[in-house]
């Protein structure tokens, strides 16, 4: 009986024990949450501090495919002029960098023996015609033979021979343009003795003027003689020249693997000069319209390309709309400079944050400050400070 009556008071202890241990339990828990709520009401009820960035509306813009080359310009006609024949000069009819048309008297040789000598022969083929003639009287009355009809007739071609010969070799002594063009700088003077082949100056036909390039075999099914090509040059920063593709050469080079192109590029302006270091830009295919943003504006990450787009919501406070960051995933297209084409995930209209997005997250109230704007040239050109 006794043993009954110290297993009950054991029982009784330890239940009251486990209930003092549960609440004791339960408060200490009931106390973390009140904590975390607390915690959790006192960070919502404060704001973020808004973040300065910059921002752009995206557009849709005109995205034109375009194969890159790197190329020479060429003068469609280009020659060093030079005397066929020796002589001194006697008159310069050009100036150095002259524009001149073809047939232009450019220089004249002293050719004064020969024009004398020419009036000799010319003397000799006219007597040789009235011996002719003359023979011919006397042959219609049978006073000479047909024999010396024909060697009169042969020694008056020769002599006619003779004075062509003659004329050509002054002809040769008038050096005329062979062609429009631009001449260069000369050097000849007045009374220099030029051999046969020596430079007198040079001509170039520069409008249009032609740009040869190169680009790689597996371009070659885009390409097609007509397509219009866009020619840039570091010497005119910003300045495009419009052409169009001439020719395509018709064997690969087997080194490279890459086909010769020639383009005409209209030149009116003279501000092309052959041997000049040029840039090609070869439309190909249709244009298509994408909406349009500075490559800044992306966010590469891991898992995606991102955006921050500034929405207009409700205040906290109730007082007005407050501007903020809203991240979205967006599908990103092909690259032109500094801009990038964006395929889904922006609208036209929206508002995109351009720099500054390192710093935000969703719901950061924004400042717009366009002050500063990030790089948007579709066709940059080096600049060196």
């Amino acid at each position: 009986m006794a043993e009954s009556m110290v297993s009950k008071k054991t029982i009784v202890r330890t239940l009251i024990m486990l209930v003092l241990v549960g609440v004791l339990m339960g408060a200490i828990f009931g106390l973390h949450a009140f904590i975390h709520v607390k915690i959790a009401e006192a960070m919502a009820s404060q704001s973020s501090p808004p973040a300065t960035v910059s921002t752009m509306v995206a557009k849709l813009d005109d995205w034109q495919s375009q194969l890159s080359a790197i190329g020479s310009t060429r003068a469609v006609h280009g020659v060093d002029v030079t005397t066929e024949i020796a002589g001194l000069v006697r008159t310069i009819n050009f100036t150095s960098g002259q524009e001149v048309k073809k047939g232009d008297l450019l220089l004249q040789l002293n050719a004064d023996t020969d024009v004398a000598t020419l009036h000799s022969l010319q003397a000799s083929a006219d007597l040789s015609k009235v011996v002719l003639n003359r023979d011919k009287q006397q042959l219609s009355v049978e006073a000479v033979a047909q024999a010396t009809v024909d060697n009169d007739l042969a020694d008056l071609k020769s002599k006619e021979a003779q004075v062509a010969s003659q004329q050509a070799t002054i002809d040769k002594k008038t050096i005329r343009a062979p062609f429009s063009g631009k001449l260069g700088i000369s050097i000849i003077n007045p009374g220099q003795y030029l051999n046969p082949g020596d430079k007198i100056v040079t001509l170039q036909s520069i409008d249009p003027i032609l740009i040869d390039f190169t680009l790689p075999q597996q371009n070659l099914a885009t390409l097609a003689v007509g397509q219009a090509v866009t020619v840039t040059t570091d010497a005119y920063p910003g300045k495009t020249f419009p052409g169009k593709l001439s020719a395509i050469d018709p064997k690969i080079d087997t080194n490279t693997r890459n086909v010769s192109l020639e383009a005409t590029v209209g030149n009116a302006s003279r501000l092309l000069f052959p041997g000049m270091y040029g840039h090609a830009l070869v439309n190909d295919g249709k244009s298509h319209r994408y909406i349009t943003l500075p490559q800044s504006a992306i966010t590469f990450n891991a898992y995606g390309q991102t955006v921050f787009v500034a929405k207009q919501i409700a205040a906290k406070d109730g007082k007005g709309q407050q501007l903020t960051a809203q991240q979205v995933f967006v599908t990103t297209g092909p690259t032109r400079g500094d801009q990038i084409a964006v395929l889904t995930g922006v609208n036209e209209g929206d508002t995109v944050v351009t720099s500054g997005q390192l710093k935000l997250f969703n719901g950061t109230p924004l400042i717009v400050d366009n002050s500063v704007v990030p790089a948007d040239d579709a066709h940059p050109t080096p600049q060196e400070h």
